[in-house]
């Protein structure tokens, strides 16, 4: 079983523990900086989105980046409210363990990491307006490299990313797959809403219940119950777990 999950934009470093190996993609991360780097400063700001004081801080990142050394875990790397609510610096060691061998994070920059790959801090959403090496944008430029890189002998995909990083690997999904996506909401106007903020945090969530109760088959996420949330039979299917914080109204 894999569980892909999204990087945060906010990032920093972290030397509490070292990194254990390099992202799989380095080669193609650093076609993609020099892409960034031929690019003048307005370029730039429209690559990373962002207004005059983030695109300076980013001039400085790539032109000061070595990704090679001095290096952060990718999972302590990312500082956005996923991780906050994930909170892998209380991880003990058979907590990190099982991230390590069933969580994938997806990164427009890194393509796929592993937990512990030693990162840099970054800016580049996978949605990027940014062509590289020819293909339009970073969807075309990673193509099916992500999913066959996520994939194990199990074909169990459990989904805690976000829509813009989940469609870099829906696109190539085979029928022996199983691709489970949880959804996390409330029951309002007779229908089931995800809110964003709030689906970060239940993300989070749900990657440290897993690595607490070292979760290997999937039916069993069923039993999440943090923070209110109750699996929901009624809403869900074979491809979608619902998680909601008011079943009774449902």
């Amino acid at each position: 079983m894999r569980i892909i999950t999204a990087p945060a934009r906010k990032m920093k470093e972290d030397d509490s523990l070292p990194f254990t190996g390099l992202p799989v993609f380095l080669k193609e991360t650093e076609e993609i900086k020099e892409t960034i780097d031929a690019l003048d400063y307005e370029g730039k700001k429209r690559v990373w989105e962002c207004g005059d004081r983030i695109a300076r801080e980013n001039l400085d990142r790539f032109a000061h980046m070595n990704l090679y050394s001095a290096l952060t875990p990718a999972i302590l790397s990312y500082d956005g409210i996923q991780y906050a609510y994930m909170a892998p610096e209380a991880f003990d060691e058979t907590e990190f363990q099982y991230v390590q061998k069933h969580l994938r994070i997806l990164s427009g920059f890194y393509g796929v990491l592993k937990p512990m790959d030693g990162v840099t801090p970054y800016r580049l959403e996978i949605k990027a307006r940014l062509s590289v090496n020819g293909c339009k944008d970073l969807y075309a430029y990673w193509g099916n490299k992500l999913y066959e890189e996520v994939r194990d002998e199990s074909h169990v995909i459990v989904n805690l990313a976000s829509k813009e990083y989940s469609r870099a690997m829906e696109p190539y999904l085979k029928s022996e797959d199983t691709y489970l996506t949880c959804v996390f909401g409330v029951y309002e106007g007779g229908r089931v809403v995800q809110k964003g903020v709030y689906a970060k945090m239940a993300r989070g969530m749900m990657i440290r219940w897993m690595a607490e109760h070292q979760i290997e088959d999937y039916h069993d996420l069923k039993l999440f119950d943090e923070a209110g949330y109750v699996y929901s039979e009624k809403h869900s299917d074979e491809n979608h777990y619902v998680f909601l914080k008011n079943p009774k109204d449902s």
